[in-house]
């Protein structure tokens, strides 16, 4: 009796949740409640969401992080930056303030909450991810702290608690002259408000003598507050993200969101790489084989140098083919008109051979053979700039099969930038942009890096983009056709040659929408 009491289960005990389960259960929900449209995010959400809200959340947000990245990449100054950011962020992540009156406030500012939120746990896997979503957020947050309202910012700056006090009135008399100085004003700096904090966390208003100092506190005139502000918001992040990584593997995460967030991360390069036939096409354009290689001065350097290697030698090897097939279809040429021009290119070679070898290729990727799936969905769509340069790496036994410009990118902007761009679109470098390549080029066949892919998408092709197009991209900024904003950040080759067909033809195409939605 004394073995069955011993063996039966304790009900007390048998309700007990391991102590690690119960740490990540399910959160009570608490309506957040935003009174400033800044953030320091230091609270998680806890409502529910829809999975479709969770995804395009995520994606506007990345949409809006790349390309403050972007920016940085370009050396854009903070002023450059806001003017470019500003429509992009009216359409994506737009936040009004409370001045506006808006019945969406609320909604704007859970968007934004949530986003951040999800965001953190994609990137916060790997130290380079969490370096780099701290720096754009970062970049992101001071942008708004210097587009709020005084009277906003300085009731944001209040409610922070940011460990600092207010000076008081006896103190400003006291210092007066002192503050004067400082703050520039005749009076003594009366129309400023200052607050005291140790001069170690202003060290960068303390080296350019913007702040006030005595007795190891350094005072802070209300106008440069942005900067402790902004240094305080990286830190809470950077704190928030290690604190996050190192709860990941122990996250039972819904199985729907891990696809999601393991999409996000890869994809933080290039978020906005998404094919679209209706937005990649050129109404109005010529596109026949015939006219290929006239229309081959538009296309961007990868699709130029499959042109060029087809011309010369009258074949491509299989993914050569592939790409530069998909690419045609993006642009418009349909599935007749380019079996027309495969035909014609493989001269070298009989009908039979091609039929054989070459012809349902094409077909399948247009759709017209292959799978239902296949079929449905129109074939494969063309690859983006990310795709391109790290599906297929290049190799020496088909170099010729893979962007010449994934050895452009492994330069830096400033060889990049020093080229001379032929009609053909080679290049000749100066003696020191040889140096410069023959030390930063590894050796070839290496598959391209983190680095390469990025430097490539954010940089390269801006860079060869507003050097081939200066006068038209001048030309089309002075006469309103294009912001400068729907000018940069290319990410598809199909969306290059659109843009670049387009300023080519900037008299021609009088009447055309040219506006890039989504770039």
């Amino acid at each position: 009796m004394l073995r069955q009491e011993y063996n039966r289960p304790d009900p007390k005990r048998r309700n007990v949740a391991d102590y690690r389960k119960k740490q990540f259960a399910d959160p009570t929900y608490k309506e957040t409640e935003y009174h400033h449209r800044l953030n320091f995010y230091a609270t998680p959400p806890t409502a529910d969401i829809t999975l479709e809200q969770f995804e395009q959340w995520a994606i506007d947000r990345l949409r809006i992080l790349a390309e403050l990245e972007a920016c940085s990449f370009r050396n854009k100054s903070l002023t450059e930056t806001a003017s470019h950011m500003k429509p992009l962020l009216d359409k994506y992540l737009l936040l009004q303030p409370n001045s506006s009156s808006s019945s969406r406030l609320s909604d704007e500012r859970q968007k934004d909450h949530y986003s951040h939120f999800i965001l953190r746990l994609a990137f916060a896997s790997t130290e380079d991810l969490r370096r780099r979503f701290s720096r754009v957020e970062t970049m992101l947050f001071r942008l708004r702290l210097n587009d709020e309202g005084l009277s906003e910012k300085t009731a944001f700056i209040q409610s922070a608690n940011l460990d600092c006090e207010q000076v008081t009135e006896d103190e400003r008399n006291q210092y007066r002259d002192e503050l004067a100085a400082v703050a520039g004003f005749k009076r003594g700096g009366d129309e400023e408000t200052w607050i005291k904090v140790d001069w170690e966390r202003v060290p960068d208003l303390v080296e350019s003598r913007r702040v006030f100092l005595k007795g190891g506190k350094a005072y802070v005139p209300s106008k440069e507050q942005s900067s402790m502000v902004v240094a305080e918001f990286t830190k809470r992040l950077d704190r928030a993200l290690e604190l996050t990584a190192c709860a990941l593997p122990r996250l039972d995460e819904d199985e729907r969101l891990t696809p999601i967030l393991n999409h996000l991360s890869k994809n933080f390069i290039t978020p906005d790489a998404s094919y679209s036939s209706s937005s990649s096409s050129v109404p109005g354009a010529d596109i026949s084989a015939r006219n290929i290689d006239t229309l081959s001065a538009q296309f961007p350097l990868c699709m130029q140098n499959l042109h060029r290697t087809l011309r010369r030698d009258a074949h491509l090897k299989h993914f050569g083919r592939l790409q530069y097939t998909l690419f045609l279809k993006g642009i418009g040429l349909n599935l007749e008109e380019c079996l027309i021009f495969w035909r014609s290119s493989f001269h070298k070679i009989t009908d039979d051979t091609f039929n054989k070898e070459y012809r349902y290729n094409v077909r399948h990727s247009y759709g017209d053979v292959g799978g239902d799936s296949n079929r449905r969905g129109g074939g494969y769509s063309p690859y983006s700039c990310q795709k391109i340069l790290t599906e297929h790496p290049p190799a020496p036994a088909r170099l010729t099969d893979v962007p010449i410009a994934i050895l452009v990118s492994r330069i830096s902007l400033h060889c990049c930038k020093a080229w001379e761009l032929r009609t053909d679109l080679s290049y000749k470098v100066s003696r020191k942009t040889r140096k410069a390549r023959n030390s930063t080029w590894p050796a070839t066949g290496t598959a391209p890096t983190l680095f390469s892919v990025v430097f490539f998408t954010l940089t390269c092709v801006p860079s060869v983009f507003e050097y081939v197009h200066k006068n038209e991209i001048k030309k089309a900024k002075e006469e309103g056709v294009m912001t400068s904003a729907q000018l940069e950040t290319i990410v598809h080759p199909n969306e290059y040659f659109k843009r670049s067909y387009l300023l080519k033809n900037l008299g021609k195409t009088a009447g055309q929408d040219i506006k890039m939605e989504g770039s």
